[in-house]
């Protein structure tokens, strides 16, 4: 049974990959994940926020006094020639690279184009296989165009392209105009890869502090259902890999995404509820369904339900929503209607 996958031009054993969590940011699970079975890990992100703050406090430290010596400033660089940022999340790489024999995959999460984008070299050249660019963008200037905001992405993922030669994939949300015109852009600016799609964490209310508190809801299978339909509809479309995350439970799950068109899929939230092993399961059940269906490979999997190869492609667009609404009944209704024709 051949489980191997093929993403952003990296050979993997299987297409399970835990996706950025707080599980890697300990050594011991990232070797935990392999001995499961685990094809590549995606590391813990690496915020914006992270690496602007410190070039600040560098700055602030540097220059602090210097206005009553200016000469003072001549004994220092400029703060952008320092090599500075988190060392911890660098040296976190390189033992990983140290202990597994998996791809590590860094994670740099941001929303802006600046200076950040150059810590990509920093990342590459402490062992990463490759980079997950994670762009968690909500926009809220009522001035801003989506034209604006389309063009932010791209210019994002260019500062990061050229500062690397390692593949770069794109995490995005679904929140375009055009999602699939969206898709074709990034492909075309040199995404290796995207993954679909980012989860965004929605603020709550606490009514006794009176604050506004974060809120993390892990996913349910349900969730699956938005990456499914776009992964089976770019599938085909585009020249980058496609990862599928958010929902994916068990290995029918994976299944359906591989028959989608995904390269590979991301699991977190069932690995938060379940543990690490979880993913040895997965990987049983997924050889067990396979044998059962004659399927040799995961290569005769993928994209065989995608709308470029699926019998009515009309399935992923508007004449599925309207079949949903029309066959749908009320769970009350279903069981008046059994017990109706059982007498």
């Amino acid at each position: 049974m051949d489980l191997t996958t093929t993403y952003m031009g990296m050979t993997l054993r299987s297409p399970l990959v835990p996706s950025a969590s707080p599980l890697s940011e300990d050594i011991d699970n990232i070797k935990r994940m392999e001995d499961a079975g685990a094809a590549a890990v995606v590391m813990h992100s690496l915020f914006e926020e992270q690496i602007t703050l410190e070039r600040y406090e560098l700055h602030h430290h540097l220059t602090y006094g210097t206005e009553s010596f200016p000469e003072a400033l001549t004994y220092f660089p400029e703060p952008a020639n320092f090599r500075v940022g988190p060392e911890e999340y660098l040296n976190h790489i390189r033992k990983a690279k140290e202990k597994v024999g998996i791809p590590i995959i860094a994670s740099l999460n941001g929303s802006s184009v600046g200076g950040w984008t150059d810590y990509a070299r920093l990342i590459q050249q402490a062992g990463a296989s490759a980079v997950e660019l994670n762009i968690y963008y909500v926009p809220t200037d009522i001035e801003l165009t989506s034209e604006q905001i389309e063009q932010t992405y791209i210019n994002i993922l260019q500062a990061v392209k050229a500062a690397v030669t390692i593949p770069v994939a794109v995490k995005l949300s679904p929140y375009f105009t055009n999602m699939a015109n969206m898709a074709k852009r990034l492909d075309n600016a040199g995404a290796d890869g995207l993954v679909l799609f980012n989860r965004f964490y929605q603020p709550d209310i606490n009514l006794e502090n009176l604050e506004v508190q974060p809120n993390v809801l892990l996913s349910t299978p349900q969730a699956m259902r938005l990456p499914l339909r776009w992964v089976a509809i770019l599938y085909g479309r585009i020249n980058a890999s496609l990862a599928a995350t958010s929902g994916i439970h068990n290995a029918r799950d994976v299944l359906k995404m591989l028959m989608a068109g995904a390269n590979i899929t991301m699991l977190c939230s069932v690995l938060l509820r379940e543990g690490i092993n979880h993913i040895r399961c997965i990987e049983q059940e997924m050889r067990t369904w396979m044998e059962k269906h004659e399927y040799e490979s995961v290569q005769l999997l993928q994209g065989s339900m995608s709308q470029k190869n699926c019998p009515d492609p009309s399935a992923f667009e508007r004449s599925q929503y309207m079949k949903a609404l029309q066959t749908y009944k009320p769970e009350w209704e279903r069981m008046y209607e059994s017990s109706y024709y059982l007498g």
